[in-house]
Formats: structure tokens, sequence, C-alpha cells
């Protein structure tokens, strides 16, 4: 139990401090990099909740898929830093009143028990014990009957983002060559092919 409870508090102040890092890092490069850290915490975490399958799809979806997405997309947009830290002060009031309000909500759910008691027992019944059914058998009742109407909305959010990094790097630059389909359709014949008749044994 006493390595348990040191592995834990390791892995979750990690977690925290990488989370706080993300945020405060004034590198779009070095935030991704700190959130691939949290991810992997937090995956460690998931480990000793006995919870192997999200730990894995943690691993594999958003440390494999989405944080690389993140630092492809920050890497090519080719941000200009000095103009970022100037428009700081700018975007500081509805930062600050985002932040407010995310502050809320987690004094709603720390404080759960206290504004709805009923809260922590009603998350605590739909997962059934472990020698009924597997972990992973629990997770896909729940997420394809509960909330599914929320899986779905969840894809929906992650195509989005998908479409959103490719229609911004996909940027028309000056002097880079690329084809285009349309303009090779659209050409005549005549303007780039060129017949010449070449009398016999005369040569080219």
């Amino acid at each position: 139990m006493v390595v348990q409870a040191l592995v834990f508090y390791g892995l979750a102040f990690v977690a925290v401090a990488s989370g706080v890092m993300v945020v405060v890092s004034r590198n779009p490069v070095h935030s991704v990099l700190f959130l691939i850290l949290a991810f992997f915490n937090a995956a460690g975490l998931f480990v000793l909740m006995g919870a192997e399958f999200l730990a894995m799809i943690l691993i594999v979806v958003y440390v494999g898929a989405v944080a690389v997405l993140f630092l492809f997309v920050v890497m090519m947009l080719d941000i200009n830093f000095v103009e970022l830290r100037q428009g700081f002060l700018r975007y500081l009031p509805i930062g600050t009143l985002i932040g407010l309000v995310l502050l809320a909500e987690l004094i709603l759910v720390v404080g759960g028990w206290t504004v709805a008691p009923e809260v922590p027992q009603a998350l605590g019944t739909p997962i059934p014990p472990p020698n009924e059914v597997s972990n992973i058998d629990a997770l896909g009742r729940l997420i394809y009957t509960r909330y599914v109407l929320l899986f779905q909305i969840s894809g929906l959010v992650l195509l989005i983002a998908m479409i959103g990094a490719i229609v911004l790097t996909l940027r028309s630059r000056v002097g880079v060559k690329k084809q285009s389909i349309e303009t090779q359709n659209a050409r005549d014949p005549a303007d780039v092919i060129k017949v010449i008749k070449v009398t016999r044994g005369g040569g080219v």
C-alpha cells in the first residue's frame, strides 16, 4: 500500500505540474510536449486504478494521434512568437473570464458531495463488479448505451479538429511549386504540344 501511494502521488504531482506547464509555457511546442507528459502520467494513474484499457487508449489515441497532430500543426503554422507575446494583454480580459468559469466548474466538481450528495453514488453504480464482466465490456456498455450521444459528439469534434488542421496547413506560399489539377485539365494541348514534321534521314 505504501508503494502504491507513493507511485500515485508521484504520478499525480507530475501530471498536475505538466498541466500547469501546458498553460504557462510561452512556446507552443513546449506546451504540446508537456501535454504528452501529462497524458503518460494520466495513463499511469489509470493503470493503478485497474483500468488498463483506458490507459492503453490514452497512450495510443491521445499521445499517438492527437498530441502528435497538435505538434505537427504548431510546427507547420510558423508562429511569430514576438507578435504572439505583444498581443497578450489584448486577450487578458477574455482569458480571465474563461479561467474564472473553469475555476467555478472545478470547485463544483471537487465540492460535489456538498452541492449534490447523490452524485458520487450515482457515478459509482453503473460499473459492475470485476468478477461479472471485464473492464472493456463494462466500458463498452456505458459508452454505447448511456453515453452514446456524447460519444458521437466527441467524435464529431475530433473530425472538425482534423479538418481544421488540414485547412491551416494547406497554405499558398510564394516560391513553392505545387500541382494544380484544374489548371492541367483546362489547358489546351495546342498551347503545350508542338508537332514538328521531320524528313526521313534529316534528324530533328
